[in-house]
C-alpha cells in the first residue's frame, strides 16, 4: 500500500496529514477553516484516496498560513507516499465541469516543481475564505510533491463552484498521475 503520515510544527501552524494513494475516498477532516475542510473532504471523494487532516493554526491572523501549510503538509505526505514512483503513469489531466465552471487541471510528478494557475482574474471570499488562497494551497502542494502544476479556470463565476471544480478535478489528475500502470522509472533519465 502507498500510505505516508507526515507532521509538520511551526510557529504558525502544526498539521498532521495521513494519505493513502490506493483508497476508497473515506477521509476525516479537521482544520479551523470550514470551507478548507469541504475542499480536502471532496479531494478525497473524487480521488479516491483515504486522508486523514487534523490542522491547528493562526486563523486569528488570517487563513492563510493554515491554508498554504496544508498545501505543503500534503505534498510531503503525496511525495513520501510515492516512493521512488515506480511504475506510476507520471501525467495525469482532467477538465472537470461544475454548474457554470470549468476547470482544467493538469500534472506531471516530475521532480520539477513548477505551478501555474489561471484564475480568470477572479476575486472575492467565499464565507471569509479568501479565493486568492486556492493559489498557496495548490503553491505548496506542487512545491512538496515535487511536481508540475498547471490549474487553469476556463469559465465561472459563482467562486464556490470554480474553487470546488479546482480541488475536484485536481483530485482527478492526481488519481491518474499516481496510478501504477507497469514497471522501471517513467524517465528517460531513469529517475524522477
Amino acid at each position: 500500500m502507498r500510505e505516508a503520515r507526515v507532521k509538520r510544527t511551526t510557529s504558525e501552524t502544526d498539521i498532521e496529514i495521513y494519505i493513502n494513494l490506493d483508497g476508497k475516498g473515506e477521509y476525516c477532516v479537521d482544520t479551523p477553516v470550514g470551507f478548507l475542510n469541504h475542499m480536502l473532504e471532496s479531494f478525497a471523494k473524487h480521488g479516491r484516496f483515504d486522508l486523514e487532516v487534523n490542522a491547528t493554526g493562526d486563523i486569528d491572523v488570517s487563513y492563510h498560513h493554515t491554508v498554504e501549510d496544508v498545501g505543503i503538509v500534503l505534498g510531503m505526505a503525496v511525495d513520501k507516499a510515492l516512493g521512488n514512483r515506480e511504475g506510476i503513469n507520471r501525467f495525469g489531466h482532467f477538465i472537470l465541469p461544475m454548474d457554470e465552471a470549468l476547470v482544467m487541471s493538469a500534472i506531471d510528478i516530475s521532480g520539477r516543481p513548477l505551478f501555474y494557475y489561471d484564475s480568470k482574474g477572479l476575486k472575492g471570499t467565499i464565507t471569509g475564505f479568501d479565493f486568492e488562497l486556492i493559489w498557496e494551497f495548490f503553491k505548496g502542494f506542487a512545491l512538496e510533491s515535487k511536481s508540475t502544476l498547471h490549474i487553469k479556470v476556463i469559465e465561472g463565476e459563482i467562486l464556490h463552484h470554480v474553487a470546488e471544480a479546482c480541488f475536484k478535478s485536481f483530485a482527478k489528475s492526481l488519481k491518474y498521475a499516481v496510478k501504477k500502470e507497469g514497471e522501471g522509472i517513467p524517465s528517460t533519465k531513469g529517475k524522477v
